[in-house]
């Protein structure tokens, strides 16, 4: 399977996953690492990039 740039970017750029209850944010980088951004779910701020498989 080819891997488009335009597919890549709508999929992993600035996609966040909450480790508490597994919810996907798209949101700045920078916002989440100075813990600007919260969970819609469950308002936690522990959030990593999502997989890149």
């Amino acid at each position: 399977m080819a891997k488009f740039p335009e597919a890549q970017a709508r999929l992993y750029k600035n996609v966040f996953v909450c480790k508490k209850c597994k919810s996907k944010i798209r949101a700045l980088p920078l916002k989440v690492l100075r813990g600007r951004i919260k969970c819609r779910k469950c308002n936690s701020k522990a959030l990593r990039p999502v997989r890149k498989k």
